[in-house]
């Protein structure tokens, strides 16, 4: 059955089903929560979201990146034309980038929110390093927490409610938060860190260095503190959740346990986060789809999580 832009709708849905379900079995686990068609559209953006980010590192979903005759610079070029096409509602016959254009048929979703994650993109291309806290949480941000706030207008969240649009860059901001958390002997591996260069000097290790054995406790000082801060936007995430339709409220609650279960693992873990890649259990993953919708049933938490001292994402009039 075909959109009325021309996509073929019943193709990009099982194509982006296909994509959740190889690029992230969590969120492929929690997305079955909502209703049809909530569902069927955060595939879609989804889609777009792990499609470019494999352009990007020449990597099809996730795995090793691409070796040297990659061009990052030209992959970053084509992410940005297919999403020009998808925006000018032009079938591109490349499904990622179609996904996205049959989700604009649908959600309204401004261009600068999508530019802010191709931003992202290209802060990888540019080889970037947070030199302050800041800057991590501004890269954040760009890479997971605009595609928070993309989730949150896909679920129904009006475009004018700022401060749910915020405790959704929360969330995003969390997840990549734990992402960075676990991944960093992968990131070192590919010659990236998201460490911050202010973090490093504080424990005295070198540039370039952190993987060394003999700082492995200091590191893992470092995942500490990112997991820590993952909680606290995971919290504020938790609470701007009470204004999202009852399933889309289950679904996103699972999620937040079940990915907040990654940072409290490398927490746990000590010294030894990196021996092995951390990860939630399939039992542990429908412990957090049960806790989730007896959570929806009950009363919604009344007793407000402040966002005070939390980093916030940057308006689109500030831009």
């Amino acid at each position: 059955m075909r959109s009325p832009g021309g996509y073929e709708a019943h193709d990009l849905h099982g194509f982006a089903y296909d994509s959740i379900a190889q690029g992230s079995k969590s969120f492929a686990l929690a997305s079955q929560l909502f209703d049809r068609e909530t569902r069927e559209r955060v595939w879609l953006l989804y889609a777009w979201c792990r499609a470019s980010d494999d352009l990007i590192d020449g990597q099809d979903h996730g795995g090793a990146m691409a070796t040297d005759d990659h061009d990052p610079q030209a992959a970053l070029a084509r992410v940005r034309a297919l999403t020009d096409a998808a925006y000018a509602g032009r079938p591109t016959g490349e499904a990622a980038f179609d996904a996205l254009g049959l989700l604009l048929e649908q959600v309204a979703i401004p261009r600068g929110l999508i530019d802010d994650i191709i931003a992202g993109f290209a802060l990888d291309v540019d080889e970037w390093r947070p030199r302050s806290e800041d800057d991590l949480l501004l890269y954040c941000y760009h890479v997971a927490g605009a595609v928070g706030v993309a989730m949150a207008l896909v679920m129904g969240i009006d475009p004018d409610d700022e401060r749910t649009l915020d405790r959704a860059s929360d969330l995003g901001i969390a997840f990549q938060l734990s992402n960075i958390a676990r991944d960093v002997a992968e990131d070192a591996a590919a010659d990236r860190c998201y460490l911050p260069v202010e973090w490093m000097v504080e424990l005295d290790i070198p540039p370039g260095q952190h993987m060394h054995p003999a700082f492995r406790p200091r590191l893992s000082v470092m995942a500490r503190w990112l997991a820590e801060m993952a909680e606290e936007y995971e919290a504020s995430a938790r609470w701007g959740a009470r204004k999202l339709p009852p399933r889309s409220r289950w679904a996103v609650l699972a999620a937040t346990g079940i990915y907040g279960d990654i940072a409290r693992e490398v927490r746990a873990r000590g010294d030894h986060a990196w021996d092995h890649r951390a990860r939630t259990s399939f039992f542990a993953k429908l412990g957090w789809v049960a806790r989730a919708g007896w959570s929806v049933l009950r009363r919604p938490p009344q007793r407000r999580i402040n966002r005070e001292g939390l980093w916030t994402r940057p308006r689109a009039d500030q831009a």
